[in-house]
């Protein structure tokens, strides 16, 4: 990947790419409530459960299907790739997560890059666009090595987590960068193994699992009495 694409997949990748992700925790907030997430270690495996087997898992999965459908000009297969990540979006506190952050990324990409990348869901409203849609679709447009999308997307949300944690446990600023460098391996080999998938199969078949403490404190945070985080 040369300089110029590694410039844009941290720009969009980064805190400073204005999605919002600051403001929601993935049902974190909950967990560290109910005592599940106290410290590094617990922080590294909630996080590690969620690119293995939970949300980010097939959020990957679904950032991989749709980069192939609009590096492939395969319109309709990415309109059902939209559709289903939305609809695979367990409580409303998932599914208003993944929608806030995708319809925000379109915003700012079409106010500073354009438009292009996203015409093939344009007739999608931002409620309904789900964020690794939203990504895939941008860095497909723009020739990323899926590779490095994929990671790259890893990263940016295990990062906010992570962020979140240092707020809500709290982490101190070191173990913070601790837990993300613990998270290293874990999100390198998820990356690696959703690129790996056939794009012919269908995503359906590939996403799924079993990290259901985290749903669970998904829909519970929608009911928490204080809360820092809208998710």
């Amino acid at each position: 990947m040369d300089e110029a694409r590694l410039f844009d997949l941290l720009s969009w990748m980064s805190p400073a790419w204005p999605v919002g992700a600051f403001a929601h925790s993935g049902g974190l907030e909950w967990a560290v409530e109910a005592g599940d997430v106290h410290d590094r270690d617990t922080t590294v495996a909630w996080i590690t459960d969620l690119v293995e087997r939970g949300a980010l898992w097939n959020d990957l999965v679904l950032f991989r299907h749709a980069f192939a459908a609009r590096r492939a000009g395969d319109d309709g297969a990415l309109a059902a790739v939209a559709d289903l990540t939305t609809a695979s979006a367990t409580g409303a506190e998932r599914r208003l997560e993944t929608v806030a952050q995708g319809g925000a990324f379109r915003r700012i990409a079409r106010t500073t890059l354009g438009g292009a990348a996203f015409a093939p869901l344009d007739a999608l409203g931002d409620d309904h666009l789900a964020y690794p849609v939203a990504a895939a679709c941008l860095m497909a447009h723009e020739a990323m090595p899926l590779a490095a999308a994929l990671a790259g997307f890893a990263h940016g949300v295990a990062a906010n987590l992570v962020s979140a944690a240092q707020r809500l446990v709290p982490l101190g600023q070191s173990d913070g960068q601790r837990a993300l460098h613990g998270l290293k391996p874990v999100l390198l080999a998820a990356a690696t193994r959703a690129a790996a998938l056939p794009p012919e199969d269908d995503p359906f078949t590939q996403i799924g699992g079993m990290a259901l403490a985290s749903e669970i404190a998904c829909m519970a945070h929608e009911t928490q009495y204080t809360r820092l985080f809208r998710t």
